[in-house]
C-alpha cells in the first residue's frame, strides 16, 4: 500500500490579488502563503470572499490584479486544466451511473491513460482512503461519509500539488462530520499533503488547520495559528466570529513592560497590552474562561445573578447578570445546575481573556 504521494507537496502563494466583478470586488488586495505540507483553511461567513479565493487557487477564476504563485512558478493566467492542482466539491459530484473505481479513475481515463493503467491508479488511491473493497458500489450505496472519501481519492488520482476543500463536510450530518474531519486531517498529515480548505463553521476550522486565515468583506481580518485566532483576536469581528466571546467595555489605567493594568467593573486584571495606550477599551472573555463558584476564588472574579439556565448534556449554559454586564458561561458542572436567580461568582482564568484592538 503505498504511504505518500510520488510528489512533493507546493507552496500557494497570493500576493495582492484582487478579483473584481464589475466594480464591486469580491477579494481585494489579498497577501498570503500556504507552506508546503500544511492544512491553511479560508474562514468567514458568507459573502466575505472565500470560495471565490479557492476558486482563483483552482484556476476557476483568474485574478483581476495580483500575483498567484504554486510551487513558486507564477499561475496567475493559466486556465484550471493547467495548474496542478484538484478540488474536492461541496456537492462531491460523483457520477451516479459509475461504480466507485470508475469514478477515481475518471481523471486519469479523460488523459488518455490506459484503463487498466487507471484502474491500478484508483485502487491505489482507494486503499489510502479505506475503500480498498468498495471498488464496485455505486455512489448511492454509500454513506456520506464514505461518499466524501470516493471524493478525495478521486481528486488525489492524478497526485496533485495542491488538494483544494470547498464546504467539504456541510453536507454531512453533525455526528458524522467531525469523523470525516478526522479522516481528513489524517490524510492531509500521512501524506504530507498542501491542502486549502474553505468552510464558514469555526470548530470545523480550528479542529483541521495548521493556519487559519480569518475574511471579512473581501480582505484577510486575521491569520495565525488557531489558537492565536481565538486566544488573541486582534479585532471586534473575529473576536465575535471566532465562536463565543463576551464583549465588555473596561479601562486601561495603565501600560509598563507589555502588560496593561485594566479596570473591569471592580476588579483589575494585567494583561497583555497589545500594542494598546491607557483609555477605554474592550474585552473579549470566552465562556469557557469563567469560572463558576458559589464563593469568591482566589481569583479575580465578579459577583452576578443566574439570569438564564440551559441544560446541554455535556454541559450547562447560564447566561449571569453582573456589574459589567450579562456574560454567558459554560459550566462543564451538571450535576449541580444553578437555578435562575442564584447569586454567584465568576472567576476569571488566565487563558481565553483578552484586550481588543479597536477595528
Amino acid at each position: 500500500m503505498a504511504k505518500t504521494l510520488k510528489k512533493g507537496p507546493a507552496s500557494v502563494e497570493f500576493r495582492n490579488v484582487v478579483k473584481k466583478y464589475g466594480t464591486i470586488a469580491a477579494v481585494d488586495g489579498v497577501s498570503f502563503t500556504v507552506e508546503p505540507g500544511t492544512l491553511v483553511t479560508l474562514l468567514g461567513p458568507s459573502g466575505c470572499g472565500k470560495t471565490t479565493t479557492l476558486r482563483l487557487v483552482a484556476g476557476l477564476e483568474i485574478a483581476t490584479s495580483g500575483q498567484i504563485l504554486i510551487g513558486g512558478a507564477d499561475v496567475t493566467r493559466l486556465s484550471a486544466a493547467d495548474r496542478d492542482v484538484s478540488m474536492v466539491f461541496q456537492s462531491y459530484a460523483l457520477f451516479p451511473h459509475m461504480n466507485v473505481l470508475d469514478n477515481v479513475a475518471y481523471g486519469p481515463s479523460v488523459q488518455g491513460v490506459p484503463k487498466a493503467q487507471a484502474h491500478e491508479m484508483a485502487r491505489e488511491k482507494l486503499r489510502l482512503v479505506g475503500l480498498a473493497d468498495y471498488d464496485l458500489r455505486l455512489p448511492s450505496e454509500l454513506s456520506g461519509g464514505q461518499q466524501q472519501r470516493v471524493a478525495v481519492a478521486r481528486a488525489l488520482t492524478l497526485e496533485p500539488q495542491v488538494l483544494l476543500f470547498d464546504e467539504p463536510l456541510s453536507n454531512l450530518d453533525a455526528k458524522l462530520r467531525r469523523r470525516v474531519r478526522e479522516d481528513i486531517r489524517d490524510l492531509q498529515q500521512s501524506l504530507n499533503l498542501t491542502v486549502v480548505y474553505v468552510t464558514h463553521d469555526q470548530q470545523e476550522a480550528l479542529a483541521v488547520s495548521d493556519r487559519v486565515i480569518v475574511m471579512s468583506n473581501a480582505r484577510i481580518a486575521q491569520a495565525g495559528s488557531p489558537r492565536d485566532l481565538y486566544e488573541s483576536p486582534a479585532s471586534l469581528f473575529v473576536a465575535d466570529f471566532m465562536g463565543d466571546s463576551n464583549i465588555v467595555e473596561a479601562e486601561i489605567v495603565s501600560v509598563a513592560e507589555g502588560s496593561a493594568r485594566t479596570r473591569l467593573a471592580d476588579i483589575v486584571l494585567e494583561l497583555p497590552a497589545r500594542g494598546l495606550a491607557p483609555g477605554p477599551v474592550k474585552i473579549a472573555i470566552r465562556p469557557e474562561a469563567l469560572a463558576v463558584c458559589l464563593v469568591k476564588p482566589e481569583m479575580p472574579s465578579i459577583a452576578g445573578t443566574v439570569a438564564k439556565a440551559a441544560y446541554l448534556g455535556t454541559h450547562m449554559e447560564y447566561t449571569v447578570a453582573t456589574a459589567a454586564g450579562a456574560l454567558f458561561v459554560v459550566d462543564k458542572n451538571v450535576a449541580e445546575p444553578k437555578a435562575l436567580g442564584t447569586g454567584l461568582w465568576l472567576g476569571l482564568t488566565r487563558v481565553g481573556v483578552a484586550l481588543v484592538p479597536r477595528s
